[in-house]
């Protein structure tokens, strides 16, 4: 088009119309981008200033997110350790409950369950994590929050560890023995005699001598006591003289163990009960397999294990009256069993299987008696204060008391071992409100750096705005103006067209 010849002035039309159309081309795209400057071209100076705010704001948008993290992977740990507490506080009910009774069963029961809240416990621990991360399970999860580009300012949060309730670092929790059973038995077995003591003028008393007994073969014998299953010669366990009285006789009688007598007065009847074939016999003739006659009634006894109906007051270890009393090793009485006329052994099976934790069995003359705590089995004779089984009472196959001693006693067992115990929660509950603190003070310090942060990224990309920002209204107002001047050079354009067109009126 070099070959085309414009006119002066519609050349100057024809540059101001381009120059206002990129004018307006400018404007129109900063009202497109909200921008006044778009480009290093635009203003160098800005572009670059604005772009290094707003760099700086996105790497801290970048660093505000892992906060965010942060602030979660805190809380699930503070929420797990309000759970615990929850459950040391419960364990620590349940050892206050174990004192409040004295029944070793009763805390071997909540010696379980406290163990059970510990293992509940752990498993809270090792649930509390956040996208792997759990500040409540030790090694290997510290977590670390950084608050600026250069890593100069962060934040170090260690963990803890309660998965491992036993550890002296967290909660120094350790399970409890819940205790073990143990068993053993007692044989049950007796028999019975009744004769009757007669003098010359008939029936004796309590105060009468011996030596006026028509059975006796000489007035120097004595009356020998004989355990007839040791030899059939009959081994002599103690005498007793014709002086003494016919209540020396009965209290002799009763000092064997596994025998027992009583006399009525009111018709001179010595009734003799033996666990054991046992035997009066003459002292002058110890070796003799004979026994002492009386009438038509031999003083012997004939001993045999108890059949499951067979009545207690028969054997030579109770009398009517006596009380059997069940206690645990904390002397905690479970209950007692008065012996009456009709009171057998099933009676006494059954009353042993009415406690909790305890057990009994009864099979050919022998009780078998189970139990999950230390156990004691009393037999009192009615009017004295005597407790000794050897004397009276269940014959155990090895003789003396009878009782169960359990080889572990629950942890629970004595008041002394709860109250450490609970010695040890109170610790438990002091480190969980230590540490809540601390995770506490920590959660404060993201969330106040979070903040100030979110507010730091705005200020920056405020500041960047500021640089590169466009002011939408003056922008408006100069397309306006540029639409105005675009059309004022068009007119003038065709005007000056129009003088270059009057040459054509000379032709």
């Amino acid at each position: 088009m070099s070959d085309i010849t414009l006119s002066s002035a519609v050349r100057a039309n024809l540059n101001t119309l381009q120059q206002t159309a990129s004018f307006m081309s400018d404007v129109q795209n900063k009202l497109a981008t909200g921008k006044k400057v778009n480009s290093a071209l635009d203003n160098p100076s800005n572009f670059f200033t604005a772009s290094g705010l707003q760099s700086r704001a996105n790497d801290l948008g970048t660093l505000l997110d892992d906060m965010g993290q942060s602030v979660q992977t805190i809380k699930a740990a503070d929420d797990g350790i309000t759970a615990i507490t929850k459950l040391v506080e419960s364990a620590k009910a349940k050892a206050n409950q174990a004192l409040q009774t004295g029944s070793q069963y009763e805390r071997k029961q909540f010696a379980a369950q406290y163990n059970e809240l510990l293992t509940q416990i752990e498993d809270v621990a090792k649930d509390a994590g956040y996208k792997g991360k759990n500040l409540l399970a030790g090694t290997g999860n510290d977590l670390r929050t950084i608050f600026n580009e250069d890593s100069t300012s962060k934040l170090d949060v260690s963990a803890v560890d309660y998965t491992d309730t036993t550890l002296s670092t967290g909660l120094n929790l350790s399970d409890i023995n819940e205790g073990t059973g143990g068993g053993t038995g007692f044989n049950l077995s007796g028999g019975k005699t009744t004769i009757t003591l007669a003098g010359a003028d008939g029936a004796l008393n309590s105060n009468s001598v011996l030596s006026e007994l028509t059975a006796l073969p000489s007035t120097t014998s004595t009356i020998t006591f004989a355990d007839q299953t040791v030899s059939t010669a009959g081994a002599s366990l103690g005498t007793v003289s014709q002086t003494a009285t016919v209540q020396d006789l009965v209290d002799g009688l009763n000092a064997q163990e596994g025998v027992r007598a009583e006399f009525d007065e009111t018709n001179g009847e010595l009734t003799i009960y033996s666990n054991e074939t046992f035997a009066l016999t003459d002292g002058t003739n110890a070796s003799s397999t004979a026994n002492l006659t009386f009438g038509t009634v031999e003083a012997a006894v004939t001993g045999a294990d108890f059949t499951a109906g067979s009545t207690l007051a028969d054997s030579g270890s109770f009398a009517l009256g006596d009380t059997i009393t069940l206690t645990d090793g904390n002397n905690y009485e479970l209950g007692s069993l008065e012996i009456e006329a009709d009171t057998t052994v099933d009676d006494l099976t059954n009353f042993i299987n009415d406690f909790n934790g305890v057990s009994a069995s009864f099979a050919n003359g022998r009780v078998a008696v189970t139990s999950e705590t230390d156990l004691t089995i009393n037999s009192k004779r009615s009017g004295s204060d005597n407790t000794d089984f050897g004397a009276q009472g269940f014959s155990a196959t090895t003789g003396g008391n009878f009782s169960i001693a359990t080889d572990d006693d629950s942890g629970f067992a004595t008041d002394n071992d709860i109250n450490r115990t609970v010695s040890k929660l109170n610790n438990a509950l002091s480190n969980l409100r230590s540490q809540a603190s601390e995770f506490g003070t920590n959660l404060s310090i993201v969330e106040n750096r979070q903040d100030f942060t979110r507010s730091l990224i705005n200020t920056l990309e405020e500041g960047a705005g500021k640089l590169t920002l466009a002011d939408t209204n003056e922008e408006g107002a100069n397309l306006l103006a540029l639409q105005t001047r675009q059309q004022l050079a068009s007119t003038s354009l065709s005007f000056a067209s129009q003088a270059d067109q009057n040459v054509l009126r000379l032709f």
